[in-house]
């Protein structure tokens, strides 16, 4: 007999925001994985990812982390925004996330400004509830301070709800997935229970190479890097997970960077990548890393679709 869906709700959920302010870590913390990576360098994430997350009777959330949605005159950039707003009118649910410093730094009566200003604007183009989600509120020294902005940002815009949360420390999340819930439509669930995302295992694995060459470069080489994974599979001979990765890079100069004096940088990067991909994929891993300049490809249509940030696969 097939599983009743009453009361069992499911549906799609869209995690939209400016850049570093949390959005990973959230559904990262929800799923009970490092599924999107992170680091603290803006525009960490730059394709839409889904998180799956069941909850036995109760139902299923399909969470769609977006890229940061910032102002850029890149070709790159500029199809990670449009990414991110594309999922608009698509899902069931919208999570504004916002940070919590932002909304204090503002000198006038309406607290989301700026980008935020911007990002709420098209949403209320939308037929869509919109969460809002004050994140880093652990961060607040004075935890008083939020209740007056709870106020404005609600006379601001016509919120579903409104949650102050720290995604980092978990604190409130919880809560927030209960309101989550509530808002869903009932039925049954959209994956098997036992899926957590829509990615491949090749691409999972140039994400995580990716996010330590953000941890471990600066200035401008994150954003003119790129990940491809050429190879991926077991061997019968060590029992190991072996990953050959090319780091693309659009300058000699980031390709000097990366590899560092006698190589210290690239094996920094490939040891810190290791560690990731072996806690991730729970067996050991053997990982290969050479890096190859690949001019302007962040302008270059066919290069952006080689890497995978063409307009369908972002």
């Amino acid at each position: 007999m097939e599983e009743s869906s009453e009361h069992h709700r499911s549906g799609f959920v869209a995690i939209v925001g400016r850049p570093n302010v949390g959005k990973s870590t959230l559904m990262n913390h929800v799923l009970g994985a490092r599924l999107s990576i992170i680091t603290n360098k803006p525009q960490t994430t730059r394709n839409r990812i889904l998180g799956v997350h069941t909850v036995d009777g109760r139902g299923q959330v399909v969470f769609v982390d977006t890229p940061g949605i910032h102002t850029s005159r890149k070709r790159l950039n500029r199809r990670m925004n449009q990414a991110a707003v594309s999922v608009f009118g698509e899902t069931d649910l919208v999570l504004f996330v916002v940070d919590v410093s932002s909304l204090t730094a503002s000198r006038t009566d309406e607290p989301l400004w700026g980008d935020d200003a911007a990002i709420l604007e098209q949403l209320g183009e939308y037929d869509v509830p919109v969460v809002l989600v004050i994140n880093k509120v652990d961060t607040l020294r004075n935890k008083a301070a939020l209740l007056p902005i709870l106020q404005q940002v609600s006379n601001q815009f016509a919120f579903a709800t409104i949650v102050p949360i720290s995604a980092r420390r978990g604190d409130n999340v919880d809560p927030l997935v209960d309101e989550i819930f509530a808002r869903l439509p009932e039925g049954p669930p959209l994956y098997p229970e036992d899926y957590i995302t829509d990615r491949a295992e090749r691409w999972l694995a140039a994400e995580m190479v990716r996010e330590q060459v953000l941890e471990h470069t600066h200035r401008e080489v994150p954003y003119g890097v790129a990940v491809t994974v050429e190879s991926f599979g077991d061997s019968i001979h060590d029992g190991k997970l072996h990953i050959q990765a090319v780091i693309h890079v659009e300058r000699d100069s980031q390709k000097g960077i990366i590899i560092g004096k006698a190589g210290a940088k690239l094996k920094a990067i490939g040891t810190a990548a290791r560690m990731r991909l072996t806690e991730f994929f729970a067996r050991p891993v053997h990982l290969e890393t050479l890096v190859r300049v690949q001019g302007d490809w962040t302008e270059n249509e066919r290069e952006l679709a080689r890497f995978g940030y063409d307009e369908e696969q972002i």
